[in-house]
């Protein structure tokens, strides 16, 4: 992530600023009008907006209020919504944010009581959900390392203009252990396992299910295989398979191809279940 200089220098003169203004407002367990009050400050100085026109309080939305909106050329790119400093953020307060942003067409929000920042990305389906894609404690971030001057760049009024925070979060849909796990699990990888077993052994008859079930129950975790996110994440594997293999065929062979038989691929059944380790088996250590 290439972060201009002037906003490294920011981060880096201004931080430190803030971790003693919210350590100071956290040992004093300042109220909820406190802790957005600095939160307005941050907005402006950490990251960058104006704080009189870029960022507006009270934002109304179907009659109801978010604390804060982040708005760049009249545009709501995030709306934030702020708890006191001394109030653990909670799955309820999200699912009040996320109303607020599903409601008006909002992609991002954000939920902070000043010392911990969660962005969340909602998914406009059937029923509205949402995904953390990111969260950091002010208080322990380190201005001058590039890891945490990436999320505070997420949040910036540059980040924003650059669209850092679509690309990140593009960036986690992929790289994650239950799409890393969809990867093990498929065809490529199970063929890849048995022509190296086979070194081993020449001539040892594997078959290629007696692997994937290895994966399943003695590699691989429960929790990245079972569950709506690893089937999720499967489906996706499949559809790229499938769209790979349209790529890789010449014109002719395409036109012979029924779209019957891309839509077998792309919606081939998952891996079978009952093969997976119960609780009273050990369970290896995940590789995903």
């Amino acid at each position: 992530m290439l972060i201009p200089k002037k906003v490294t220098d920011r981060i880096v003169s201004t931080v430190a600023q803030f971790q003693k203004v919210l350590q100071n407002a956290k040992d004093r367990d300042v109220n909820e009008s406190d802790t957005v009050l600095i939160i307005s400050d941050i907005l402006a100085q950490v990251f960058g907006f104006d704080k009189y026109s870029e960022v507006t309080s009270e934002f109304a939305i179907r009659g109801t209020y978010c604390d804060l909106a982040i708005k760049l050329d009249s545009k709501v790119e995030y709306l934030l919504e702020a708890k006191a400093i001394g109030i653990d953020l909670k799955e309820s307060h999200l699912r009040q944010a996320v109303d607020y942003g599903a409601n008006h067409g909002i992609a991002y929000i954000v939920l902070s009581n000043g010392v911990w920042w969660q962005i969340h990305k909602i998914r406009f389906e059937q029923p509205i959900s949402s995904q953390k894609i990111c969260e950091f404690n002010f208080l322990e971030l380190n201005p001058r390392k590039t890891d945490d001057q990436e999320k505070l760049f997420l949040l910036s009024k540059e980040g924003l203009q650059r669209k850092a925070i679509t690309e990140y979060h593009d960036h986690v849909e992929v790289v994650n252990r239950f799409m890393i796990s969809a990867v093990l699990q498929g065809d490529p990888v199970v063929d890849l396992v048995r022509k190296e077993l086979r070194k081993v052994s020449d001539g040892l008859r594997i078959d290629p299910e007696e692997i994937r079930v290895v994966i399943q129950s003695e590699v691989l975790k429960r929790d990245v295989i079972e569950g709506e996110e690893a089937i999720q994440a499967m489906s996706k594997i499949r559809r790229a398979m499938a769209r790979a293999q349209r790529k890789q065929q010449k014109p002719e062979e395409q036109s012979n191809t029924s779209s019957d038989e891309l839509s077998s691929l792309s919606n081939a059944p998952l891996p079978d279940q009952s093969a997976i380790a119960t609780d009273n088996q050990p369970e290896a250590a995940s590789i995903a």
